[in-house]
């Protein structure tokens, strides 16, 4: 039986998880400001700049509390929104007048958001189970249940 594998949020990952968590505020308070005060100016640039802020947000909680299958989707969503409005933000400059959290490959972020779900994607590989394992997929001998299939409560699976 091999290793069992650590944890998102634990050891180095935990500066993983506050990296992410500095990037959720700023892109999430920088959207949520965009959008109240001149979405009329950008609005393409603005409300990318909030969605930007909420997935960074969600792939937070998802690798601090280890949900695996949540980060793997976040993190992924993360990488191609970066390439795309990346992409998109030089080559079709009309539709983005203003910076996105994204544009540029996240030149304004110091090209954070182009590195950090290259970082998030190889942690969650080298801390353990693939995109769709986590707790929830472990079988029966994930905590809390027992050799028969059953959990705590005596219900089976």
């Amino acid at each position: 039986m091999s290793a069992p594998a650590r944890g998102t949020g634990h050891g180095p990952g935990r500066l993983l998880v506050a990296v992410y968590g500095v990037l959720a505020l700023a892109a999430t308070a920088r959207g949520l400001y965009q959008v109240a005060t001149k979405l009329d100016e950008a609005p393409v640039a603005y409300v990318l700049s909030l969605l930007a802020g909420v997935v960074y947000v969600v792939a937070t909680v998802a690798l601090a509390t280890d949900r695996r299958r949540l980060a793997w989707a976040t993190v992924l969503v993360e990488a191609v929104g970066v390439v795309v409005v990346g992409t998109l933000s030089l080559v079709d400059v009309g539709d983005f007048p203003d910076e996105t959290v994204w544009s540029g490959f996240g030149r304004g972020y110091g090209y954070v958001p182009l590195v950090l779900p290259l970082l998030g994607l190889l942690w969650l590989r080298r801390t353990g189970r693939g995109p769709v394992d986590g707790p929830e997929a472990e079988g029966p001998q994930a905590e809390g249940a027992h050799a028969d299939g059953a959990d705590r409560d005596g219900a089976l699976d």
